[in-house]
């Protein structure tokens, strides 16, 4: 075993990191953290969809599947899956082109017993030929679940138009067909792809937990150093990713969703080499800039564009794709000409007048103040961004490769500047209207590939930059120094520093994580906001007519590392900013400038609207389950409206009429806020009379708008069919509590962890209903409530509620059958995850802001469901289950869609279909409550 040189750490960092290399060529990095109760570990193999046999799409991936169903230490299919989440933690695996991910959380007390488990999957799996057809099931799910996703559609044409034996081309998630075959033959292949890639020398290991570093080893030793380092597979082959064909060319493609956007993009080497000095970052830097003089700025100023964004695109061990992706507008798709122009216009600006010292110096101060004031991340969230990067970065930068600028290699950047000509670009155009003659394999988009007329090329290659484009000037927002203050606080939870009538305001100075950052929170109600489908549109509209209003003046706080959001919510809208302090309150008063002008000009609002328009008609392409989703809120709060229902209302509205709702929406308004982090309490008494003199000015004092919920109470089984169309059928079925108690949310809460797994496995492992299925504890409004949810390509929604209800009906069986071990063990774990430390200010604040919202103004109800945990038996689950959920008639609501595959299938015929279950009005739950930061 050999010990690296140091990893550097953030000074903000309190962890401690040990790098090491096993006789097996394995890289383990270890992370102690003593202030975790949770635990975490992860493990990347250097293998991907590149490595798949050509008559095998998707091997790779059918591998990471068939590793979670079995290992000769542990056989049973779903063991891992279950241990992990009886003691409150979570697992998952993605595939990627050259790499595999595996990564999971856990209690801390049994991390142990987890590594045992989990290095099997990389020492002796199973691969047991009995569970291959079922799993092989599960691909063809998964696969059907995005054959209607713009993104995957789009993703293959790609592929079908780079050279054919390049790696990329091959197609990567595989489906029945791919994995077609005799299981046994399935099987053999699996067990040789397995024994040729999974060698430990291609691996890297990263665990963090609450132990020694010692300790930590001897750990890792144990359980990783019996992974065998294999013979070295064939590499990739040395072959470009284009033909010189296939550059020089236009590729329209035909999405599903409305949408127009152009993606320039231009054929640059491996960029892993680069990472030190990031050349592509600081050019990515200016051209995706959105102030004034920008190339977005001034796109957005002629009509022409709505979005842009610079540096996208797909990379691999020796190439990267740089894209510039524009979202069009009707006038620039019919301009594109002139889009394109400015593109390379801007481009030769940063080649001529760019590249100056204090410019990427600028970028790399800010770079390294994140550094110095990174905040934690979960244990599970380090250790897979760790582990991945650990195949990127030499072994000291393991953490800081993602912020190291080490000075302007100019050269470097002039050279990746020179290969973005349109000799070697392509442009991906996506519109509904575009002229296209071929279909791409497995997701059927069309698409046609023809060369760029040589004129354009030409003209691109000779602009002349025109005097509206210019480069970013020096950051106004940028601080000489920031230092997190020392002056403690004066109360350990979040008090009221300010309060009239109309406002109030909570503060809580931190001081635990020691960071120069603030969150301010600011909730606007008004009983104006969404008193009808109508007004809910417009306040959407407004939220997003002032987002794109603030873009250009508030870009370069952004850049400087403050970032703001503004969203509606139930009863008015949420302002919320984050970011170093020292020019937070600069970033807000600006923030109420703009907002307060309302002026905003037809062109913009004809954009807008019609943006907001399309992103609502999309909302009809959606998974179904996503689309269910969506209907279950809307069922259930009042005040909330269809996607559908709000853009029939935006349609025919004007600019007229959207002052006019600003201005009734601010006649009675009523403010609530917080401000945490690194402010003094007079710092935020002193902006809540700031607020309160600037609303005083606007408005007048209103009270909270009210929260309704419906009541399902007495109703019996509620059904509620959507018109969705898609190949796979979908179902939720919602059981709601009757009072937002603390017994309440700890028993609904304790029943969703003790069955999540249970429900996993049978109905997706083992039965292959679907590859989305699962339960979830969700409180709607404060009252908490229960979800059992199914996407199926295969079965219809009267087959799937049956599933649903006979797996609820043998629960209580399952109930009886785990050991009083067991059962103080799953309550632990989910104790465990209830009381979870918040791991950075972030989630302090959110969590502060959600119990505002909740009206769980002592902060403490937390402790209290957990208090109603540690009383619960089983005999109170099955009683609940009994009672609640077993009976014929009992109160739930269920939402469903029929696949366009399943029409012939029996299908639900309840007694009582309904389609607006807002016409009980007698029995809505009302209560006075600002929504969570989550609505």
């Amino acid at each position: 075993m050999r010990t690296a040189k140091n990893v550097i750490s953030s000074p903000n960092d309190h962890r401690a990191y040990r790098h090491v290399t096993f006789d097996n060529g394995l890289a383990v990095l270890l992370v102690e953290d003593l202030q975790s109760t949770e635990a975490a570990a992860s493990l990347v193999v250097g293998v991907g969809h590149f490595n798949d046999p050509i008559a095998r799409p998707g091997m790779a991936h059918f591998l990471e599947h068939m590793l979670f169903l079995g290992t000769d230490k542990y056989p049973e299919a779903g063991e891992f899956s279950a241990f992990i989440n009886q003691h409150g933690g979570s697992n998952n695996a993605w595939t990627g082109t050259e790499h595999t991910s595996y990564f999971y959380s856990i209690d801390a007390a049994q991390f142990e017993a987890s590594l045992d488990r989990f290095s099997q999957f990389f020492i002796a799996p199973r691969f047991d030929v009995t569970l291959v057809e079922r799993e092989r099931h599960a691909i063809e799910s998964e696969f059907s679940l995005k054959l209607k996703d713009d993104i995957r559609r789009i993703y293959q044409v790609q592929k079908e138009t780079v050279n054919p034996v390049h790696p990329f081309a091959k197609f990567s998630v595989g489906n029945l067909e791919t994995l077609a075959g005799s299981q046994s033959d399935l099987q053999a292949e699996l067990l040789h792809f397995y024994r040729t890639h999974y060698s430990a020398d291609k691996m890297t290991l990263c665990i963090v937990a609450p132990l020694a570093l010692d300790t930590l080893g001897k750990l890792a030793q144990q359980y990783f150093s019996q992974i065998k380092q294999r013979a070295s597979a064939a590499p990739y082959p040395d072959l470009p990713i284009y033909l010189p064909e296939q550059l020089q060319t236009q590729i329209n493609v035909v999405p599903l969703k409305e949408q127009r956007r152009l993606a320039i993009t231009f054929a640059l080497p491996a960029i892993d080499r680069f990472y030190k000095h990031k050349p592509l970052t600081f050019i990515s830097h200016l051209l995706g800039y959105e102030g004034k003089g920008s190339l977005l700025s001034y796109l957005k100023s002629q009509g022409l564009a709505n979005n842009l964004s610079a540096g996208g695109g797909v990379n691999g061990y020796n190439f990267k794709d740089y894209n510039i992706s524009i979202e069009l507008t009707d006038q620039g798709l019919c301009q594109l000409d002139t889009v394109i122009d400015c593109t390379f216009e801007y481009i030769a600006l940063i080649r001529d007048s760019g590249l100056t010292p204090w410019r990427y110096n600028e970028r790399a101060a800010l770079l390294q103040r994140a550094f110095q004031y990174q905040e934690q991340v979960k244990a599970m969230d380090l250790a897979s961004h760790l582990s991945i990067n650990m195949h990127h970065y030499d072994t000291e930068d393991i953490i800081y490769g993602d912020y190291r600028m080490e000075g302007l290699a100019h050269d470097e950047t002039q050279q990746l500047l020179a290969l973005m000509i349109p000799s070697n670009m392509r442009l991906v155009l996506v519109a509904p209207e575009l002229a296209t003659d071929k279909l791409a394999m497995w997701y059927q988009s069309p698409y046609q590939m023809k060369p760029i007329p040589q004129n354009s090329l030409t003209r691109w290659s000779a602009v002349k930059v025109r005097s509206q484009l210019h480069l970013p000037e020096k950051n106004p927002f940028i601080m000489a120094q920031c230092t997190a203050r020392t002056v403690p606080g004066s109360s350990p939870v979040p008090k009221v520093v300010a309060q009239e009538a109309g406002y109030r305001i909570w503060h809580k100075k931190d001081d635990e994580y020691q960071v120069p950052k603030g969150h301010i929170y600011l909730s606007l109600d008004s009983a104006h906001a969404a008193s009808s489908a109508k007004n809910a549109a417009l306040t959407k509209l407004y939220v997003e007519m002032l987002l794109d209003h603030l873009a250009e003046f508030t870009y370069p706080a952004e850049v400087a590392g403050l970032s703001y959001n503004i969203y509606p919510h139930q009863g008015g809208i949420t302002l919320h900013l984050t970011g170093f302090i020292g020019k937070q309150e600069a970033l807000l008063s600006l923030i109420i400038d703009k907002a307060r002008e309302r002026n905003f000009t037809q062109r913009r609002f004809d954009l807008i609207k019609q943006q907001l328009l399309r992103s609502w008609s999309n909302h009809t392409q959606a998974k179904p389950i996503s689309q269910l989703f969506t209907s279950l809120t809307v069922t259930l709060q009042k005040r909330s409206f269809e996607p559908a229902r709000m853009a029939e209302c935006l349609a025919t509205l004007t600019v007229d009429d959207l002052h006019a709702h600003v201005q009734q929406f601010y006649e009675k308004i009523h403010l609530e806020g917080l401000v945490h982090g690194d402010y003094l309490e007079d710092e935020a008494k002193s902006l809540g009379n700031k607020l309160n003199k600037i609303l005083s000015l606007v408005t007048s004092p209103s009270q909270e708008s009210s929260r309704e919920l419906i009541d399902l109470t007495h109703k019996g089984t509620l059904f509620r069919a959507l018109p969705v169309t898609h190949q796979d059928s979908g179902i939720i079925v919602y059981y709601q509590s009757n009072a937002a108690t603390p017994d309440n949310m700890a028993l609904l809460s304790l029943l969703n962890h003790t069955m999540s797994s249970n429900f996993f496995h049978e109905l997706r492992t083992q039965r292959q209903l679907g590859y989305m299925v699962g339960t979830g504890y969700l409180p709607l409004n404060r009252y908490p409530g229960m979800i059992f949810y199914i996407q199926s390509p295969s079965t219809g929604p009267h087959a799937l509620l049956a599933a649903i209800d006979e797996f609820i009906a043998g629960f209580s069986y399952a109930i009886l059958q785990i050991t009083n071990r067991q059962w103080e063990s799953t309550k632990t774990g989910l104790i465990n995850q209830v009381m979870l430390h918040d791991a950075n200010l972030k989630t302090r604040s959110q969590r502060y802001w959600s119990s505002i919202g909740s009206k769980d103004l002592a902060f403490d109800q937390r402790e209290r469901v957990v208090a109603q945990i540690k009383t619960l038996t089983r005999s109170d689950l099955i009683r609940f289950i009994m009672k609640k959920m077993r009976t014929k008639d009992c109160d739930r609501l269920v939402l469903f869609c029929t696949g366009e595959t399943h029409q012939e299938q029996t299908q639900l015929t309840p007694n009582s279909m309904i389609v607006d279950l807002k016409s009980f009005k007698l029995n809505a739950k009302q209560f006075d409550t600002l929504p969570p930061s989550l609505y």
